[in-house]
């Protein structure tokens, strides 16, 4: 398995997707990612058309366990970021 692609690496390959220069690519990105964070942190969802859907969903009180000591305790309820991935990228890396 191969590590994840950094910033600066999805920078230069936007840069070259796009033919444009990195500065404008690392502001499209960055653009990106500010929306994204702004829209699903205020409880809406993004889709990505062939990506997937990033969503923000509630999770509700629960009782949990900690796994080091086995004490149960009640976890308040609390939101969390979820991602739905699209079938055609399931379908492209099955391929």
């Amino acid at each position: 398995m191969s590590k994840p692609m950094t910033k600066t690496q999805i920078v230069a390959a936007l840069a070259e997707e796009m033919g444009s220069d990195k500065k404008s690519a690392s502001g499209a990105l960055d653009a990106m990612c500010n929306l994204i964070t702004r829209e699903v942190s205020g409880g809406g969802a993004v889709t990505l058309p062939g990506v997937g859907k990033i969503s923000c969903r509630e999770r509700p009180e629960r009782m949990v366990r900690n796994p080091a000591t086995g004490e149960q305790f009640k976890k308040e309820a609390d939101k969390v970021v979820k991602m739905t991935i699209a079938k055609a990228l399931k379908d492209s890396v099955n391929a």
